[in-house]
């Protein structure tokens, strides 16, 4: 009698199969009853097939309590427990054309014929959840849990309202439905924004808050939640004339019973419809109102499924085609910080190289310092790195049971890397800036853009493309070197591609007349962050001069109308900056002048008549009809254009504001008129039409000019 072998393991083989099953016992336990994810679907996914590798390599290591031998994790204590009748198991993944054809070659095998017809549809990214309806009445609602046994949360599925609470009469009187609840990107956003503004907890990603949703203590909390059920299985039904005999046509009647199915799903015949069709989903999927992470192929007849039947975890008959991940898991290497071309520091974080969403991936956004912060996230950890479609690859958060005590907390520089000026943070958009708006390179082509543009310097002739060569060339560093002759000339330019003699020529004509502006102009040229075209006026009134202005304190500024503390900031600060002051003087010495005149606040305020000597040259012989009053315009008026409509009014002394707010004096509102139309008519502004100003002007120019 001879005696049976048996087969030495490796001690390290021993060890790491012990270590996977620990390490996705604790994944699933995350996953499943915390709601809380600890890694991407892609990481958990390599580490259970890494595990199928082994036990199917080594038999003798499987054991019953393996998490290949189950689905999931334990259904939440605070649920009461459901036992479903048929089993929730889950799916075999295929990753590759090649095991999708192994698989098509397994089912053909199987049944003995040539070719296969299959159902296909989108793989959700959400909740599976299963619905009991008894006398076509929803009476019971269950998690998957652990593919036996799950949590009841019928009261909760009950608040979603795409799940129908009854059924039509043409439906069986007891059926059980399976599918998916999910939350839409936009849902899960408006959510996300909810939570922040409450001090709430924020979630991770749609799923996870479709799960936190579902598994509410308190229904009410999840009636507020946006979630959404879609139904993919027909499971059992009593009571029904004719049963289905496919896939399709089961879905096709949960559609007539009111149930959503996914309008994305087809059947087709054979391995290369298969695989067409995952090629069109995967170009679909940025473009979906909700998350998928694959599709799913069911063999379509009933007969043919249970011909085929199961393996111990997952049916023959069906396998779900995943993407590429949109997640992955990489370690932060370093965090660097660019200067955008309107002066924004936006951290970028460098990676170490990994495949995210069929590309590979070295730096991503990580948004603003607040971000960091909220996320904390430093420099050495080990992150979830997500990519969708072209959108730039971000951070989404870091894991910080991988840290090793070596990680640095970022910190970002209160100098601008690129040029050394202040940095300046915004308050109310968690944004930091540089305020060397005139002389930071990383900004040199907005600024002078904006420095050019009609409504500031009105320079015609200097367009976007223009302007990116004279930067290029490095012929222009800052506006002033526009009016520098040396280094902007009639011969200079005319060497320049599409540049003959006679354009170089009426540029430097244009660049002359510009010379000669205006004080609110000029402000309005230098592109102070938050000072518009009105806010500029308002500064050249107030003050007179741009020596005033430079001098003033943020108090001081915080006299001006409509000024707060955030603008006055943003202009103490650009004012406060040499470098720009640099950029201003040059200006001066290359000749650029303006008109100035005496400050609003020098004038009596017990006399009508003492009004400041006009900053522009325009307004010299304007009336002060409408001094005091301040206006907004909204929607389009019968002969006066927004522009028309303006100046008119700062012709008779008034003040347009861009926003409705108590300040405002009237609303001037034309045909589709919106929003601010509204809000006036709330907070009970006066409104008129454009004939009802004309005759507003003409009333207070006889009121004023009796006096």
């Amino acid at each position: 009698m001879s005696l049976q072998r048996t087969r030495t393991i490796p001690d390290a083989v021993r060890e790491r199969v012990a270590t996977l099953r620990e390490t996705i016992r604790r994944l699933d336990y995350a996953y499943y009853v915390r709601n809380e994810p600890l890694v991407p679907d892609a990481e958990y996914d390599r580490l259970f097939r890494e595990l199928e590798a082994l036990e199917a390599q080594y038999p003798e290591l499987i054991t019953p309590d393996s998490p290949t031998q189950r689905v999931g994790g334990a259904p939440a204590p605070e649920f009461r427990e459901v036992t479903h009748e048929l089993p929730m198991l889950s799916l075999a993944n295929a990753f590759t054309p090649e095991e999708v054809l192994a698989f098509d070659r397994r089912c053909r095998e199987g049944l003995g014929v040539p070719a296969v017809r299959y159902a296909c549809e989108p793989k959700f990214d959400g909740v599976a959840i299963s619905l009991l309806y008894e006398n076509r009445v929803l009476t019971r609602a269950a998690t998957r849990g652990d593919g036996f046994k799950g949590e009841e949360v019928t009261a909760n599925a009950r608040t979603i309202r795409t799940i129908p609470l009854r059924l039509p009469d043409e439906a069986p009187k007891l059926l059980e439905v399976r599918g998916e609840v999910v939350m839409t990107h936009a849902d899960f956003a408006a959510l996300n924004a909810r939570q922040l503004a409450a001090g709430e907890k924020t979630f991770a990603n749609p799923r996870n808050a479709a799960s936190g949703s579902l598994r509410q203590l308190d229904p009410k909390v999840t009636a507020k939640r946006p979630l959404r059920f879609y139904a993919y299985q027909w499971v059992r039904a009593e009571g029904v004339d004719a049963a289905p005999e496919t896939h399709s046509e089961a879905l096709e009647r949960l559609e007539r019973f009111g149930f959503p199915v996914s309008e994305w799903r087809q059947t087709v015949v054979g391995a290369e419809a298969l695989l067409d069709y995952y090629q069109k989903m995967l170009a679909r999927r940025d473009q979906l109102p909700f998350d998928i992470d694959g599709v799913v192929y069911k063999v379509d007849a009933f007969a043919e499924q249970d011909r085929l039947g199961f393996v111990a975890r997952a049916p023959r008959w069906a396998i779900a085609h995943k993407f590429p991940p949109q997640e992955a898991v990489t370690q932060l290497l370093a965090i660097d910080v660019q200067v955008g071309r309107t002066g924004a520091l936006t951290p970028v974080a460098r990676l170490a190289p990994v495949a995210v969403g069929g590309v590979t991936v070295a730096n991503a956004t990580l948004h603003n310092e607040t971000f960091i912060r909220q996320q904390d996230i430093r420099i050495g950890d080990w992150v979830v790195v997500r990519r969708a479609g072209d959108v730039i690859p971000e951070i989404v958060r870091s894991l910080p049971e991988r840290r090793r005590g070596t990680e640095q907390v970022f910190t970002l520089p209160s100098h601008c890397p690129v040029c050394g000026s202040h940095v300046e943070r915004d308050p109310e958009k968690a944004i930091a800036y540089c305020t060397g708006g005139l002389y930071c390179p990383a900004q040199r082509k907005r600024a002078i853009e904006h420095f050019a543009s009609r409504r500031a310097m009105n320079i015609e002739g200097l367009g976007e493309k223009l302007i990116a060569e004279l930067v290029d060339r490095e012929w222009v560093r800052n506006p002033a070197d526009l009016y520098d002759p040396e280094r902007i000339s009639v011969d200079r330019l005319a060497t320049l591609p599409r540049m003959g003699p006679k354009s170089a020529a009426n540029l430097i004509a244009a660049i002359e007349r510009s010379r000669h502006t205006t004080l609110p102009r000029f402000l309005y040229a230098l592109g102070i962050r938050n000072v518009g075209e009105a806010t500029a006026k308002d500064l050249a009134r107030h003050f007179g001069s741009l020596d005033a202005l430079i001098a003033a304190t943020e108090a001081d500024l915080m006299a001006v109308p409509e000024i707060g503390p955030i603008v006055a900031a943003s202009i103490h600060q650009f004012f406060r900056e040499p470098h720009n002051l640099e950029v201003i003087a040059a200006l001066k010495r290359h000749g650029v002048t303006w008109l100035e005149g005496e400050p609003l606040a020098a004038t009596s305020v017990s006399s009508q008549d003492a009004m400041p000597a006009p900053a522009d040259p325009s307004e010299a012989n304007r009336s002060h009809a409408l001094a005091g009053l301040t206006f907004v315009l909204t929607g389009t008026l019968p002969t006066l254009t927004r522009e028309a409509a303006t100046a008119l009014i700062e012709a008779h002394g008034g003040r347009v504001s861009g926003s409705v707010s108590k300040k405002t004096s009237y609303v001037v509102a034309g045909e589709a008129a919106g929003s601010k139309l509204a809000k006036a008519e709330a907070l009970g502004i006066p409104i008129l039409d454009e004939a009802g100003l004309r005759r507003l002007i003409a009333e207070k120019s006889n009121s004023t000019s009796s006096i």
